[in-house]
């Protein structure tokens, strides 16, 4: 039986691992951020209020601000809080970072009209609840877009995934994604089950990639 809690969930990362990942990521993932966050635009108005939910080094967020939304984001790590503010105030935009739990988001009903995670999901202790705080804290015809790893990807769309990092980052991220990553990602039919024990009434799985 699949259980709501999950044990070793929502350590996060911090002190010396966060500004190694900070440095070794930024390459990487700043393409897929601009990506997530042209998809995004896609849905909202211009300065439409956003919330990320575990915004790590802060990428997407950042690109979203660039692109005229009013952002906020919050990560349980204060080591990355720290780090994403940094790299705001290079980027020469304003995104509120704050410390805070995805189980119990430190915000007022129905206050953001689009939220979004990417590959944090797996991560929480508590699935369920996170999804019900989403919810809580979205306005009525709001979004939530959320995007994570698959537990059923296989060994060849891990490496296409891959194939367009470079250096040590591609061999970290392909042991990472084939290891513990995917041992606490979900499955399809386990995200359903997730999804119907909260007060979403619409909602749409779509694969792409691992």
């Amino acid at each position: 039986m699949m259980r709501n809690v999950r044990k070793n969930k929502d350590l996060g990362i911090y002190g010396l691992a966060a500004k190694w990942y900070d440095r070794n990521s930024r390459k990487s993932r700043l393409a897929e951020m601009k990506a997530y966050a042209d998809e995004v635009a896609k849905h909202v108005t211009k300065g439409a209020h956003i919330l990320e939910v575990a915004p790590g080094p802060g990428y997407l967020s950042i690109e979203l601000a660039k692109r005229g939304f009013h952002v906020t984001a919050v990560d349980i790590s204060p080591d990355f809080v720290e780090i994403a503010k940094h790299n705001a105030k290079e980027a020469n935009v304003f995104v509120n970072f704050m410390e805070g739990n995805a189980a119990h988001l430190p915000f007022e009903d129905h206050r953001f009209d689009f939220i979004v995670c990417t590959a944090a999901f797996k991560n929480f202790k508590e699935p369920v609840k996170a999804l019900c705080e989403m919810h809580r804290v979205l306005k009525q015809e709001g979004t939530a877009l959320i995007i994570d790893m698959n537990r059923e990807a296989t060994d060849e769309e891990i490496e296409h995934e891959v194939s367009k990092m470079k250096g040590f980052d591609k061999y970290f991220v392909k042991f990472s994604f084939k290891t513990f990553l995917k041992q606490g990602a979900y499955t399809k039919e386990e995200f359903e089950a997730f999804i119907k024990q909260t007060p979403f009434q619409q909602h749409k799985i779509r694969k792409h990639g691992c």
